[in-house]
């Protein structure tokens, strides 16, 4: 043992020898490699400010339940981000409260309404908005909307095709198909759901029933944020996969 005469387990002994093998990229695949770079470069510039304008733009407020609470179908355990044409459905028996920056709205009992971001449609039941960065109310072809920029507070409900808008606190511009009109602070109106428009006998007007089925919801899917990771991911993996066919396996006979 550890005599100079002694055969030790060596590379020579084995016959084998070891090279460790760096890639160096130079030639064809330098050029390529630093075209690849510049590509995911301008794709990440493009891509990344993009998602965060979409997650920013999309998630703009929070949902609470007290009691049967339906979130585009499905039940809504008790709070929930909501998105930019999320149907909100309230049971007979139960509120939700959409909250925003600047706005606090209620969504009464036994009522359907779609978030918008900026607003609200109501298919049926009631609102109540208490708002200072302006939030309107739609429901059928009439628009409700702040006058000023100061805090408003509003109720509108839709029930059976009569909609009926209480200015609460602070002015409103109530909007149909007949024109705009101003409805000053402590006055209640009333409007059509659908208003007869001129020269058309058929138009009738429409009714709403409580217990109507939530539609579909519709968002622009390519424009999620998760939609964009997706593809930067694909991206990204395509790139890799391109380098990775130069790469060669460093061989024990090398």
């Amino acid at each position: 043992m550890g005599s100079a005469s002694e055969k030790r387990l060596t590379e020579n002994a084995l016959g084998i020898t070891i090279k460790f093998s760096y890639p160096l990229f130079s030639g064809a695949l330098g050029m390529r490699t630093a075209l690849l770079q510049k590509v995911l470069s301008c794709f990440m510039l493009v891509v990344v400010p993009a998602a965060l304008f979409a997650a920013d733009a999309s998630v703009a407020a929070m949902l609470y339940s007290n009691g049967t609470t339906r979130l585009n179908g499905y039940g809504l355990p008790r709070s929930s981000a909501i998105f930019s044409g999320d149907l909100v459905q309230t049971a007979s028996d139960s509120v939700a409260k959409i909250t925003a920056s600047g706005t606090s709205l209620t969504v009464l009992a036994d009522s359907l309404v779609q978030f918008e971001g900026s607003a609200v449609k109501l298919e049926h039941g009631g609102v109540a908005v208490s708002t200072s960065k302006g939030m309107a109310t739609r429901a059928g072809e009439v628009t409700v909307i702040p006058a000023e920029s100061g805090w408003t507070q509003f109720d509108v409900t839709n029930v059976d095709g009569q909609i009926r808008i209480t200015a609460q606190k602070g002015d409103l511009t109530v909007s149909d198909g007949a024109g705009t009109t101003t409805l000053a602070q402590g006055q209640q109106t009333t409007r059509e759901e659908s208003q007869p428009q001129p020269n058309d006998s058929k138009n009738k007007k429409k009714k709403k029933r409580g217990g109507g089925a939530v539609p579909g919801a519709s968002a622009p899917a390519l424009d999620s944020p998760i939609a964009i990771g997706i593809g930067a991911g694909a991206v990204v993996g395509l790139a890799t996969w391109v380098l990775l066919q130069d790469s060669e396996p460093v061989s024990p006979n090398r």
